[in-house]
């Protein structure tokens, strides 16, 4: 295993899932919102941007060094733990209510902004363990159809009206969000909807054994991180291609995906934090690409921000609009 002293930036993903933990410790359980919406946008414009692109050997090392795929497996047992422990924890019903819901708020945090990104780069992988896992960690969060409407379902259709998880010019987050969760959810089912059952019926296993061995408050929390999880996803989901548009050409079909209809944020810290996730464009464009390996886009739209900055910009509809309709390029709403 080749390993550069800067290969190591990633390995802060897997210490979001120490948020909670600390967070509970302390007693403060609104701790993991302050580190991820507020300290790690702040780091982030201090410590600033990469967009330096690889070439040559260094790409060759991180298209092919397998301690970036060890940093996505080492996830799975973490997220796995967090969920077993804050199912007990909440389950005991030694939190009062408020403390209780934030402590599980806290949880989703986690397990949507890493461990569902984490699924999503699995998602993409050809190996079959690597797809698994993926399936693993998206059933803990009851969301087990993303992998089959992302990659076959979003990929194909982005910044285009028929992509439930596109967010089109002027349109609030707390209207996108029930028009992709329905959308989406819809589109999974034809096409594989074996795979949608599938899924259904583990997250109901596990909710059914948590339930079994730490009581009903432990199903409540288990549902109540998924839900914030997957809002947290749809978040993401809504800033990486808001107002972009494909043209549609004169044969009936739009023109192919490229770096313009994805924006992109090259902040250095929340990329490791977010294995890649904000070299978004590069994604679309190389869909089975490394995440250590993706590149900056001289074409893509750039956010002002990194997602941990964004994500609560979103949730603010006017705040959101203020910043950002006046960066959605002209063609995409004009």
């Amino acid at each position: 295993m080749s390993f550069a002293p800067r290969d190591a930036r990633f390995l802060l993903a897997l210490t979001t899932a120490a948020a909670p933990v600390v967070g509970h410790a302390l007693g403060q359980y609104w701790h993991a919102f302050f580190v991820f919406w507020v300290v790690v946008p702040a780091l982030d414009l201090l410590v600033g941007r990469s967009e330096a692109p690889s070439r040559g050997a260094e790409m060759s090392r991180l298209q092919r060094n397998p301690f970036f795929r060890f940093v996505l497996h080492a996830w799975v047992p973490l997220q796995l733990a967090l969920v077993g422990w804050g199912a007990w924890l909440v389950g005991s019903g030694g939190m009062t209510g408020f403390d209780a819901l934030l402590f599980t708020l806290s949880v989703g945090l986690a397990t949507g902004g890493i461990g569902i990104t984490i699924a999503h780069e699995l998602g993409h992988k050809r190996a079959a363990l690597d797809r698994l896992l993926s399936r693993v960690l998206l059933v803990t969060v009851s969301y087990g159809h993303f992998t089959v409407e992302h990659n076959r379902g979003h990929h194909v259709r982005v910044a285009t009206p028929e992509d439930p998880a596109s967010a089109r010019y002027g349109e609030a987050f707390w209207v996108f969000l029930p028009r992709t969760l329905i959308g989406s959810l819809a589109h999974a089912w034809t096409l594989d909807r074996r795979e949608v059952l599938g899924s259904w019926a583990a997250t109901l296993a596990v909710a059914a054994a948590l339930g079994a061995a730490f009581g009903p408050l432990a199903v409540a929390f288990f549902f109540g991180q998924s839900a914030m999880a997957v809002t947290l996803l749809e978040a993401v989901n809504y800033i990486e291609h808001y107002g972009l548009e494909r043209r549609k050409l004169a044969d009936g079909r739009y023109e192919r995906p490229a770096p313009r209809h994805s924006w992109d944020a090259y902040h250095w810290l929340s990329n490791a934090f977010l294995v890649n996730l904000q070299r978004h464009a590069d994604h679309h464009v190389n869909p089975m690409r490394p995440y250590a390996a993706l590149q900056p886009q001289e074409d893509s739209p750039k956010l002002p921000m990194g997602y941990p900055g964004m994500v609560p910009l979103a949730f603010v509809p006017p705040l959101w609009f203020a910043v950002m309709n006046r960066r959605v390029p002209r063609p995409a709403h004009g």
